[in-house]
Order: structure tokens, then sequence, then C-alpha cells
């Protein structure tokens, strides 16, 4: 049977974190996990705990892990349960993203393995190419510092735009030097940027949001990011001095297996590129 809870941020919010895993752990030592129970991992829904659903069900029990998926629709609370021991681990993020975690909320998350890449896109219900937004379009993008930037960098790479000499991991409109078609852009929620398409010409989307949405980002994107030397690869992460974990282990070798590879060749299409040979 699938151990996979589906956990909001307004619950979260309201405390049933500390209730719902109280009686798997979440008075753990702070600096090292009690390795003799379920590997508790916090994931978001597509396609982190879709693959990691596929492992429990097809490769953990063989493996000898006893793996648990806790579904999180935030890219925060993750982070902040691995860090405090409620989870043992996570999966649903890149390192420019954890590089500003960490630093900007003191947390001490590492990468452990990476597993994948969810290519950002850009997407639109009201043209069918770049070429065809006018000028004064309204394009959405991620609020978050590093998702907005890799957003802007998508643009810039398509000549949409042009960012200003340095503008790095934590870009902003404010550092577009040329803008021809004279976009405005709209900053969203990440999880919010599909909702938003009939609202603006065009968003710029993560790619697990974009597929849990229903688009498949190989074939409904306008333009889409390059897998070629692509730092935002997404990784198995814990809090650090967990990493020679055994069930961690385990989980690294099966989420970097032929199985697991091939699971998300053909399940996702080229929405989701293996980031292992």
């Amino acid at each position: 049977m699938r151990n996979t809870a589906k956990i909001t941020t307004a619950v979260l919010a309201a405390g049933a974190l500390t209730l719902g895993l109280s009686a798997c752990g979440s008075d753990k030592d702070s600096t090292a996990s009690d390795t003799s129970g379920p590997l508790i991992v916090a994931a978001s829904p597509v396609p982190h705990a879709e693959i990691l659903n596929f492992i429990e069900k097809n490769l953990a029990k063989k493996a000898g892990l006893d793996l648990e998926v806790k579904e999180f629709q935030d890219y925060i609370v993750p982070n902040t349960a691995t860090e405090d021991g409620s989870v043992d681990a996570n999966y649903f993020q890149n390192q420019p993203y954890l590089d500003d975690f960490n630093k900007k909320r003191g947390t001490h998350i590492v990468p452990v393995v990476t597993v994948h890449l969810e290519p950002l896109g850009l997407y639109s219900h009201k043209v069918k190419s770049v070429d065809a937004l006018k000028s004064g379009a309204t394009v959405a993008v991620p609020n978050d510092a590093v998702n907005e930037a890799r957003a802007l960098k998508l643009l810039a790479s398509k000549g949409l735009i042009t960012l200003k000499d340095g503008a790095g991991s934590e870009a902003t409109p404010q550092d577009i030097s040329k803008n021809p078609k004279n976009l405005k852009f709209k900053e969203v929620e990440a999880a919010q940027t599909p909702r938003s398409l009939d609202d603006v010409d065009a968003a710029v989307i993560n790619g697990n949001y974009a597929i849990s949405s229903g688009l498949k980002p190989a074939k409904d994107a306008l333009v889409l990011e390059s897998a070629t030397n692509n730092p935002y690869g997404n990784f198995l992460a814990v809090k650090k001095g967990n990493e020679n974990d055994p069930r961690v282990k385990k989980l690294a070798k099966l989420l970097t297996s032929p199985e697991v590879k091939k699971f998300i060749e053909d399940k996702y299409a080229g929405s989701v590129i293996p980031s292992f040979k």
C-alpha cells in the first residue's frame, strides 16, 4: 500500500504537520536521524512524488527500503520540515534555489544525488508563437528570487529581452537592459502561474506545475529551456550530517537506477529529463 499523504500549505499553517507526524519521528534529534524507521521524504506531487511512488511500489522492498512519501504543494515547507526533522529528506528543488533558501533562512540542507531536470517553459493561451506576442504584452513570471531570474534568463536566451551584464541568480525585471517588445511582467507565486494563463498573454511556468496542470512541456511550450549544461537539475536532499544514512543511500541508488530512468522517459516523454546516465 502506498504510504502517501497529501499536505497543503494551509493545513500545515494550522499545525497539522506537527500533529500528523508526531507518531513517525517529529521528536528526532535535531542533528541526526533515527535510521530504524521508514525513510520519510517530502516531495512535490508531480513528478517527484510520482517517481518516489514508483520506487515504493516496484523497487523499495527488494532493496530493503521502507519508504514513505509525503506530498507538499509549496517550495518552503519541504526544506523547513527537513531542517527540523519532521521528515528525513526532500525531493523537489535545484541547487540555485537551495543556495538561496539556506542563505536567507539559515537552514542546513545539502544535496545527495541529482535525478532529473524539469525544463522551464513559456506558455500561452492567446498566441501560438513567441513572434505573435504583441508589443506591451504581459508575461507572468514566478515571484521567488531564483525562479524569477531563471524565467528572465529563458526569455533572454530567446531574444525577447536583454539582461544587464552581471545579472545573476537573483535577477529581476529591473535588471532588463533591453525590452524591444515592451513586455510587462506580472510576478506570481510559482504554483499559481498555470492559473494566470487566462489573465496574461503568456506565463513562464516551472515544469512540475506545468505537468500537474495538464500542460505537456515538450509539446505545448512556446519556448523551453535547454537541458545542456543546465544547473537546475532536481535532487534528493537531506539536512547536513544525514548524507550517510543507509536509507538515504539506498534511495539515492534507486533514484538513479535504470528502472527509474526508463520510468521517467516513458511517462513524461521529454517533459522531464533524467540527469543521470
